[in-house]
């Protein structure tokens, strides 16, 4: 019996311990998840209202022209930034993996840059890329009186800065979650691929990227999930501008939010958002629990 009831103690100390966590969760996210539903059906403007106007503020987010341009450019910078991070950081990754001198350095200044907020990044790199005194400037001074880089300023380039500056925060951390992938990788498959005579490149292509599959999907994962939170970069860089060429839907959402006092409308933007993380992550979570369940039968 006494055994039993500490059994009991402990398992109640245990839930005891989950409460805030499972509070934060219920509360603070979907709390505010289904709160945000809610304004989306409203015709609330600067406060909350209760006159329901069914999918009509979904209806006007689609037909906003620039709703639809901050889709535009969401969708050019999530598969640039996505694929120049796992590019880089795979290489990246590669390289250190090679057993290279000062290896703990080299980790420590690739990664830094992910420490940094991504309001101070912005700051950097738009001084870095504004034409009057970043790169274009110092290059000039140098002699090259003719270079230009004034991306930063073109409606036709502005998203590339985004990428440019985003990419040399993110590739780090895609750098450190490879490099754990690539240690765990058993010694004896590259002896054997040394025998055999294989490529090296053709070992990474056809051996070593499926093996960090699992590695690879979370990285995508994270990534995906930053490019839909896309805001600090663009609002530090450009504010959008020049005019709304780098216009994102965060930032859309925050401007009709805060600036043009639409909560109903930046709500129907918000679980736009939401469902298509949702669409990605659901998916790869199941998944995963399928794959976890059939290794523990096997």
């Amino acid at each position: 019996m006494k055994a039993r009831l500490l059994q009991l103690s402990r398992q109640l100390v245990s839930w005891a311990a989950l409460l805030p966590m499972a509070l934060t969760v219920l509360v603070a996210y979907l709390g505010t998840v289904l709160w945000s539903l809610k304004v989306s059906l409203t015709n609330s403007r600067t406060f909350p209202s209760d006159e329901y106007v069914g999918l009509a503020q979904y209806q006007r987010l689609f037909d906003n022209d620039r709703w639809l341009l901050s889709l535009q450019n969401l969708a050019l910078y999530g598969v640039l930034f996505i694929v120049i991070c796992m590019l880089l950081g795979f290489l990246l990754a590669v390289f250190i993996d090679q057993k290279v001198m000062a290896e703990g350095a080299l980790r420590t200044i690739f990664l830094y840059p992910y420490a940094m907020s991504f309001v101070a990044t912005g700051l950097v790199w738009q001084w870095m890329l504004n034409p009057g005194n970043g790169f274009q400037q110092a290059l000039r001074q140098m002699g090259f009186e003719d270079f230009t880089f004034d991306w930063i300023i073109d409606q036709d380039k502005v998203m590339y800065t985004i990428v440019i500056a985003t990419v040399w925060q993110a590739s780090g951390l895609v750098m450190a979650m490879l490099l754990a992938g690539l240690r765990g990788i058993d010694e004896e498959i590259w002896k054997a691929a040394r025998i055999d005579g294989i490529p090296t490149w053709r070992v990474y292509v056809s051996i070593v990227l499926p093996m960090l599959a699992p590695s690879v999907a979370t990285v995508f994962v994270l990534l995906f999930t930053a490019v839909i939170k896309l805001f600090d970069a663009v609002a530090s860089m450009t504010q959008g501008g020049p005019g709304t060429a780098s216009e994102v839907p965060a930032k859309f959402i925050m401007d009709h939010l805060f600036g043009r006092a639409n909560i109903a409308l930046a709500s129907a933007g918000s679980i736009v958002l939401l469902l298509t993380v949702l669409a990605l992550v659901a998916p790869f979570m199941y998944a995963r629990s399928r794959a976890n369940r059939s290794g523990e039968r096997g």
